[in-house]
């Protein structure tokens, strides 16, 4: 399924920077390579926290649907959205060829959250909201979409100097991990603003976890440290 979006909430050149990548996406050596080393810890860390087997459950900016996937194999019910045509044509394929089943969409968050107010119980959203213009819309949507009590998971990268020289000058330029402009400084995100967005969308920030890269052994795992990559957990109040 698909739908129309009437979000303004994207850009364009961010979307087409991703959606070239989208052939190479299950590519556990391609260009996704850290990615597919963040997956198992993005998993645990959602798993940990919530309970999958059942739940509805909506991953926002999907990719090609590594994390979607994977939610699904734990027995959630998985929806997930982008708003690049070309990554959910991919996640679609693989969902075939691997007989997970993900119910995928070209549709913007605001959008579904109009559809589907309190629709799931579970919202993740990775590695996106470094490449939206108004983060703290994505995160407003994330509280419509979620029934009371629901959780949502978010990653993101810190704006720090270690950020830069590792998720940019390293990752980009140094050890060519990703492709060169994959990330702009001016767009991580600090802990503060993070929490500050779900303070004004009503959501109780929870945990703030950092997430450490080793690409000599590209693998990944949880860290006290969340200057560079951070997960967080936050949950949408019971109603009264």
């Amino acid at each position: 399924m698909s739908a129309a979006s009437t979000s303004t909430n994207f850009d364009q050149a961010e979307l087409d920077k991703f959606a070239a990548l989208a052939t190479r996406w299950w590519d556990a050596d391609g260009p996704q390579k850290p990615l597919h080393a963040l997956n198992p810890v993005r998993l645990k860390y959602v798993a940990d926290r919530a309970s999958l087997r059942g739940a509805k459950v909506l991953d926002i900016g999907c990719g090609g649907g590594l994390l979607s996937e994977a939610l699904a194999k734990e027995g959630a019910q998985v929806t997930a959205i982008d708003l690049a045509p070309e990554l959910v044509k991919v996640a679609r394929l693989h969902s075939l060829e691997s007989g997970v089943s993900v119910d995928y969409r070209v549709q913007a968050a605001e959008d579904l959250a109009a559809e589907q107010p309190g629709g799931f119980d579970v919202v993740t959203c990775m590695e996106m909201l470094e490449h939206v213009p108004d983060p703290g819309a994505i995160i407003a949507a994330c509280h419509r979409l979620l029934r009371p009590g629901g959780k949502l998971f978010l990653s993101t990268i810190n704006r720090t100097p270690a950020a830069f020289a590792v998720a940019i000058v390293g990752a980009e330029y140094v050890a060519r991990l990703l492709p060169k402009g994959t990330h702009h400084y001016q767009e991580f995100i600090k802990p503060a603003e993070l929490g500050a967005w779900l303070r004004a969308a009503d959501l109780s920030l929870q945990d703030v976890s950092g997430m450490a890269y080793e690409p000599w052994r590209n693998r990944a795992r949880l860290s006290s440290r969340t200057d560079i990559n951070y997960l967080a957990y936050a949950v949408k109040p019971e109603q009264a």
